[in-house]
């Protein structure tokens, strides 16, 4: 599971995660990622953390989906969190068809729309 402190919390996070970050889309998600970013909220001098939140609607499917989706989304960033640069924001929105993809799908996605956003690859 993702740790407390590498999740987003606060809706300013998230707006600017997808307001001034680059996007990229997959049949399942899309993934928008703010690299860098400082923390304001971070106290001290300490290098901030790389935070990601998670958005998954009703259109995903009931509260059991939902929530399914959600834990199987933070378990896949816990590995891939290091990939990013410290400070980094990211939001990952669940697209209708995820209620019904399994963990491989959502990974494959996942990791094909960061590698984009890292500029690791193009369009696929």
């Amino acid at each position: 599971m993702l740790p407390t402190e590498h999740r987003l919390r606060r809706r300013e996070d998230f707006a600017t995660a997808v307001r001034r970050g680059r996007r990229a889309g997959r049949p399942l998600l899309v993934v928008h990622l703010r690299s860098g970013a400082t923390d304001p909220h971070a106290p001290g001098e300490s290098a901030p953390l790389t935070r990601a939140g998670f958005v998954v609607s009703k259109a995903v499917g009931g509260a059991v989906v939902r929530n399914k989706v959600k834990r199987r989304l933070r378990h896949l960033m816990r590995d891939r969190v290091a990939l990013l640069s410290p400070g980094s924001l990211v939001v990952v929105r669940a697209l209708p068809g995820a209620g019904d993809a399994d963990q491989a799908q959502l990974a494959r996605d996942l990791d094909a729309a960061l590698q984009r956003l890292l500029g690791g690859g193009g369009a696929r």
